[in-house]
């Protein structure tokens, strides 16, 4: 299980890795150092499959929603990986792959987006001119 974390978090080195283990949603090494201290959770250590132990830290799959946004305001980068099968399906390793990739800048979630603010999202286009196109939304406090 740690070779398939360690291989998803080569894709995304710079962000902090949910790693869906069952019921739980796990990080691990530097990235559970990161949300033990943002996230006021406990942090762990477990067996890494080579006689060593690593930093774990983790909440409950259902806490998602409580816990993403802290991330997201402390300016992190979030990569979630969830479980793609059924492990009551398969004897093998469960295979995971990264679902969702969530930034400070880019967030339409509306639990990550304050609601008593305004908040905006704009897009360009770059071609042979300048900007050939430019895309604005804005959604008003309170919306």
């Amino acid at each position: 299980m740690m070779k398939q974390f360690l291989d998803l978090k080569a894709k995304h080195p710079d962000a902090v890795m949910l790693f869906r283990c069952g019921d739980f949603y796990e990080t691990y090494s530097t990235d559970a150092v990161i949300a033990s201290d943002i996230l006021g959770i406990t942090l762990t250590k477990r067996a890494n499959g080579k006689g060593k132990t690593i930093e774990m830290a983790g909440f409950p799959h259902h806490a998602l929603d409580t816990y993403l946004p802290k991330l997201i305001r402390a300016g992190k980068r979030v990569a979630i990986c969830d479980q793609l099968e059924d492990p009551k399906t398969t004897k093998k390793l469960v295979k995971r792959g990264i679902t969702e990739l969530v930034t400070p800048g880019v967030s339409i979630n509306d639990n990550i987006l304050n609601y008593k603010e305004n908040n905006f999202l704009a897009a360009v286009h770059f071609g042979k001119l300048l900007a050939e196109w430019l895309s604005w939304i804005y959604r008003p406090a309170n919306f």
